[in-house]
């Protein structure tokens, strides 16, 4: 695997946000005695807070587990999985149901910018009423996909940083909900590891051929 993008004359781009992408593998083993500042966090999050959402409605948050504390509430609710306590961090990424009320709401700093002009709210939030309102399962859908998004930058933003990070899906949903108080509206996504590694992770996997998974139309 190449570093970069194959151009049309055959040459190769290369730059450094591809080169993060394609050298990155899901962390196994964290150094245990490292951690991270919260300034370090919040950046991480931030930065994820930067990915794209369906009508701007950011519906997602994350709950920061660097406490020991904390870390031994989440582990047995995590399959014992021992990133939990070994990684400087573990987010829970909580993604929201869609809601279209919030629409102007979160539309309201654009307009003020001067990014969008204040007629042009009403054509976001009454699609997005459409599209949300009457249909649960959309609304969770929208839910996980933002999780997933967030939770994806962060774990580049994370690469680019020289830090480690394995986002996980074995844990007790249920649980997790209950133990870290989460809102009805709240949809635990997925749990991501971060942190400094320790020696014997692997290299990025291998893919499958792009044949088998490409078609051009």
């Amino acid at each position: 695997m190449t570093d970069g993008i194959a151009t049309t004359n055959g040459t190769t781009m290369t730059n450094a946000v591809i080169e993060c992408i394609l050298s990155r593998s899901a962390t196994k083993y964290f150094d245990p005695a490292a951690t991270l500042s919260d300034d370090q966090i919040r950046e991480l999050v931030r930065i994820g807070t930067t990915a794209p959402t369906s009508f701007h409605l950011q519906n997602w948050r994350f709950i920061a587990v660097r406490t020991p504390e904390a870390k031994a509430r989440l582990r047995p609710i995590a399959w014992d999985q021992p990133a939990i306590t070994e990684a400087a961090v573990t987010f829970i990424v909580c993604g929201q149901l869609a809601d279209s009320s919030v629409v102007p709401e979160r539309l309201a700093p654009l307009v003020k910018a001067g990014i969008m002009p204040a007629k042009m709210v009403p054509e976001w939030e009454i699609p997005a009423r459409d599209l949300y309102m009457e249909y649960p399962q959309r609304q969770r859908d929208e839910a996980v996909r933002t999780g997933t998004f967030g939770a994806a930058a962060m774990t580049y933003a994370a690469r680019s940083l020289g830090l480690g990070s394995t986002p996980m899906i074995g844990f007790d949903a249920e649980a997790v909900h209950r133990e870290f108080g989460l809102a009805e509206d709240e949809v635990p996504v997925m749990l991501l590891s971060v942190g400094p590694e320790r020696p014997g992770n692997w290299a990025q996997k291998p893919r499958r051929p792009l044949a088998d998974v490409l078609d051009l139309v």
